[in-house]
């Protein structure tokens, strides 16, 4: 039975229910398909996970805090880091940054 006919257990872990290879390649299709209009430019999605790599709230690809994936997060424009002083506030585009005066 291929892993895309197994019904999905709603109390299971994703690495119980998929392999890794499948919620690696998941993670990658929902970024890819992002609009252009929400997604960050390259240079800041990889600052705003290098950040995230540093931080002592990562585990397992997932932020302790928000429960998150970060690459999921760190991919969208609107999303912004979920510590109380949050990380990525030094990393932006002039789009990212709505609070800012033109």
């Amino acid at each position: 039975m291929k892993e895309s006919q197994y019904r999905i257990c709603k109390k299971c872990l994703l690495l119980e229910s998929f392999s890794e290879e499948s919620v690696a390649a998941s993670l990658r299709q929902y970024i890819e398909r992002i609009e252009p209009d929400d997604k960050v430019s390259d240079e800041v999605y990889r600052e705003r996970l290098a950040i995230c790599k540093s931080c002592d709230r990562l585990s397992y690809g997932m932020c302790r805090i928000c429960g998150c994936y970060v690459e999921m997060r760190a991919a969208m424009k609107k999303n912004v880091c979920p510590q109380v002083h949050p990380l990525w506030d030094s990393v932006h585009e002039n789009a990212d940054a709505p609070w800012e005066e033109e």
